[in-house]
């Protein structure tokens, strides 16, 4: 099977300009309401941030939230993201600005996967809490990889960059 091309990933995703048509579809906000920057993982201010994510339960396989989120999910269709990423705008509105798709370590081994997963040829990146620092390196996720793809926001650091300094959470409003 043939990758999608980015500008197929963008057209696939432009649904979910509406966050109600990725709210009927079972994405959920990140439950703890997090606008993600760079600052927040230890990295330079410069790098920008990612925004909030909404993710799919049932893409993503979760099968325990505490201590932290873990999960069988191996899915890394691009058509059909795992994850949404969404800037806070200053009217209270969300503009979506990426997609991502994430997998869990063990269960893309045990599913016989040798390798990283790829897209385009670019490796996902590795995320994995480092217990001795005070940051949460992995986000509250178990080890697993992931690859942001910007096709909604420029990122002039690279479209599968993490981190993009055209995003601000300067909008962000915590709900109660």
């Amino acid at each position: 099977m043939n990758e999608p091309t980015l500008e197929e990933v963008r057209e696939a995703t432009n649904k979910y300009k509406d966050i109600n048509v990725a709210l009927a579809e079972g994405y959920i906000e990140d439950p703890m309401k997090v606008c993600e920057m760079a600052i927040m993982m230890g990295r330079p201010a410069e790098e920008g941030g990612m925004g909030i994510h909404y993710f799919r339960p049932d893409l993503l396989g979760i099968t325990a939230t505490e201590p932290r989120v873990d999960g069988v999910g191996t899915h890394t269709d691009f058509l059909q993201p795992a994850v949404l990423l969404y800037e806070p705008q200053a009217d209270g509105s969300l503009e979506l600005i990426a997609v991502e798709n994430l997998v869990f370590v063990k269960a893309w081994h045990a599913a016989g996967n040798e390798g990283l997963p790829t897209f385009q040829g670019v490796e996902f990146d590795h995320m994995v809490d480092d217990p001795l620092t005070e940051l949460d390196e992995a986000h509250m996720f178990e080890e697993h990889y992931d690859r942001h793809v910007w096709v909604h926001r420029e990122n002039p650091n690279g479209v599968f960059t993490p981190f993009n300094p055209n995003v601000s959470c300067k909008n962000h409003k915590m709900m109660e």
